[in-house]
Formats: C-alpha cells, sequence, structure tokens
C-alpha cells in the first residue's frame, strides 16, 4: 500500500475512544452503564433556536454562505464579543467555522511553520495538542497539579518560552478539569507575552457561561488590550447553549491573521451549515437569562458529587470554577488489587476497572496529559450522579 502522511506517527491512539467504544460495547451487552465520559450538555437546544433553523429551512436558507459564514451571523458574534466581554470587533474580523474544533485546527494551521512550539498548560483537552501537531508544530507541555488547582503560573510560563515559541493556549474553565483563570492570573501572563511580540495567544472561551459560585469569567484580550492584535478568541454555541450537533464555532481574529484564514480555508473547508448559523443567530441574539440557569443546575450537580468523592480514601478533588467536569486524583490507589486479583497501575487501568467491574465509564487522565487523575462529566441526571458516584466509591474501597 502507498504510504501515509509521516505526521500520524506523532499521534497515539486515542483512550477517549477506547473507553468509548468500551463502553457502548458493554451497553449493547445489556448493561446498565453510569456514562460520565461524554463532554455533551445533556440539556436540549432551546424552543426558539430550533424555531430559527427551521424557518430558515422554510425560507430556502439551504445553500452555500460566505466561506467565513453570513453577515448577520459575523454581526451577531461581533455584538457578543461587544456585550459578553468588551472586545469589539469588524464583523470582517470574524470567522464562523463548523464548530470550534475544525476552527481550531484551521488556527493553527494558518499560525504555524514546521518545528514552531507552541505551549499547552496541561492538563489539556486531547484536541490542542493534535490539532498542533496536525499542523506540523511541537506541543510544549506546562503541567499543572491539582495543588494548585490545575492552573499554571506566569513564572512557569515564562520557563516554557524558547526562540521556537509562537503561541500559548489558555482554555478556561478547563475541559478536563473546570479550572478557571482570574483576570489577576491572566494579566501576569500578560506581562510574560508583551515581553515576547512574536508569541500568538489561542483562548478558548467555550466554557465562558457555566461558571460557579459566582466567579467573574474573563478573557485575555479583553484583560490585557496590548495582546488583542495577537489574540485569537475562540468561542462557539455548543456547551453553552446546547448545540453540540448543529456544529457552529466562531473566533475573532486579527485583520492580518483573518486575511490567512480566508486564503487558507477557500481551498481546505466550505462554509459552516446555513440552517446551524441561523440557529446560532438565534442563540446569541435571543434571550439569555437560561444560561445561569443552566450553569446553577451544573454547580448543584458538582456539589452532590463532590460531596461523595472527597470522602473516597484514595481520591482527592479540586472544587472546580466551571466547565461541567470533575477530575479526581487517583494516584495513590495505584499498585493496589482488584478483587479478580489484578493490578491497577495507571489511569486507563483505574477506568477500565471501573467500566468493566462497576458499569462506571470515565475517562482516562492520560488523554489529558495528566497521568494519575480521570476525569468525570457531571452533564448528566442528578439520580445518574448519585448512583455512579456511590459505584466509584465501592469500586475503590473494594481495591486491595
Amino acid at each position: 500500500m502507498p504510504p501515509l502522511n509521516a505526521i500520524l506517527d506523532r499521534f497515539e491512539p486515542s483512550a477517549i475512544s477506547q473507553i468509548f467504544s468500551l463502553a457502548v460495547k458493554l451497553k449493547e451487552e445489556g448493561r446498565t452503564i453510569a456514562d460520565f465520559s461524554t463532554g455533551e450538555p445533556d440539556f436540549d437546544t432551546p424552543d426558539h433556536i430550533k424555531r430559527a433553523a427551521q424557518q430558515a429551512i422554510d425560507d430556502g436558507d439551504t445553500k452555500y454562505t460566505a466561506l467565513e459564514g453570513t453577515r448577520a451571523m459575523r454581526e451577531a458574534v461581533a455584538a457578543k464579543f461587544k456585550r459578553d466581554n468588551g472586545l469589539t470587533y469588524d464583523p470582517d474580523q470574524i470567522f464562523v467555522h463548523s464548530g470550534a474544533k475544525p476552527l481550531l485546527a484551521d488556527v493553527f494551521r494558518t499560525m504555524l511553520n514546521p518545528g514552531d512550539e507552541v505551549i499547552v498548560p496541561t492538563p489539556c483537552w486531547p484536541s490542542h495538542p493534535g490539532a498542533v501537531l496536525a499542523a506540523g508544530g511541537t506541543p510544549v507541555f506546562v503541567p499543572a497539579g491539582v495543588a494548585t488547582g490545575y492552573r499554571i503560573s506566569a513564572v512557569q510560563l515564562a520557563e516554557a518560552i524558547t526562540p521556537r515559541t509562537r503561541c500559548l493556549v489558555l482554555c478556561s474553565p478547563s475541559n478536563p478539569t473546570g479550572a478557571a483563570y482570574m483576570a489577576d492570573d491572566l494579566e501576569a501572563f500578560a506581562e510574560v507575552l508583551l515581553n515576547h511580540p512574536d508569541i500568538w495567544v489561542v483562548s478558548d472561551d467555550l466554557y465562558e457561561h457555566i461558571v460557579f459560585d459566582e466567579f467573574p469569567f474573563s478573557t485575555i484580550a479583553s484583560v490585557a488590550p496590548p495582546l488583542f492584535e495577537r489574540t485569537i478568541t475562540v468561542n462557539g454555541v455548543s456547551k453553552a447553549y446546547a448545540m453540540t450537533g448543529w456544529r457552529i464555532g466562531y473566533a475573532g481574529l486579527p485583520k492580518p491573521f483573518m486575511e490567512g484564514m480566508l486564503k487558507l480555508c477557500s481551498h481546505a473547508t466550505g462554509n459552516p451549515s446555513s440552517m446551524g448559523q441561523a440557529a446560532a443567530i438565534a442563540a446569541l441574539e435571543g434571550p439569555q437569562d437560561f444560561l445561569q440557569a443552566r450553569a446553577q443546575t451544573y454547580e448543584f450537580r458538582r456539589d452532590r458529587a463532590l460531596t461523595v468523592l472527597n470522602q473516597v480514601e484514595g481520591l482527592t478533588c479540586s472544587m472546580p470554577e466551571g466547565a461541567f467536569y470533575l477530575f479526581p486524583d487517583c494516584s495513590s490507589l495505584f499498585g493496589r488489587r482488584t478483587p479478580e486479583g489484578e493490578h491497577v497501575t495507571n489511569s486507563v487501568e483505574f477506568c477500565r476497572y471501573l467500566l468493566e467491574h462497576w458499569d462506571v465509564a470515565t475517562v482516562p487522565g492520560s488523554a489529558f496529559q495528566a497521568e494519575g487523575c480521570f476525569r468525570i462529566s457531571i452533564a448528566v441526571a442528578d439520580s445518574e450522579i448519585d448512583r455512579g458516584c456511590d459505584l466509584i466509591r465501592q469500586a475503590c474501597a473494594a481495591l486491595a
């Protein structure tokens, strides 16, 4: 067979996919799985958003749009950035894509030359370093642990910068930890970055509206205006508006970067869905009050799960500021034996033990560059949280 792209040798098989496939298999066998593996809201898309898409279909709005999105969509995004973040973008600086993931991939393809380094704080969403690798770049991982609330420091950032550094990725609140940076943290990062004018910043703000305990969300381009012209502010409708299947992500871009994106994507992608854009306009311009109510539901679930998990001997779980994940440290359980006599030596084996023997689907920390932990999604019903967390408690207690 003719050879494939050698860059594929830099990728590892997805631990998330392996757990997901096993969970599907067990469900097909009739087992009732407490599924904490999926990073997707369990709420439905609001009715007014659905109606907007239906109206677009009825009106024949089913054709190609501009590559970067319709003018109406880009105006809605620009207004959202101004309203929610105090960021002033011209609609011609807005790029709309078929989801935030392909958007990020094309951002890195526009930005990076082979061998360029991108600083990625860990634990991290796997597609951040994956997109960097696919663009020919090199992710440089900067670790943060449970002791610091899974947040890196400005000192760590400064120490990670080399002559090859071209970008810093920030994801706040974070997938997988839920950790979020205060404005003071972002200002400290900005002080470092202002000494390095050749470094871009990618700010992944997908979980902006899912914050707890009245946490004040901040984004770096707003906190540090001198960085505005080299910050790519990425967001979308998937998480906040429960629109994962609609596939609409968007970004505010500096004008020269926008020109590069248009040049690349004119050959690499088509436009985002016309009906999806109509729905996204309704999301961004319509009622916003339900966002806080949904965030409060996630906050209640967070507290409900932590009440159980923080009493489990062998687990340490920090208090996330947002998103809908918990990220317990289970490393003190490594080396113990299951009732079947198997030793648990890493997060993959721990998550497989939970799934195969206790019917709980979680994601190993190794998938997020954080061996020793595992991710739980709390975007499930309250009763499922109670059942699944109690099963985790029993599973940990059963390890000898």
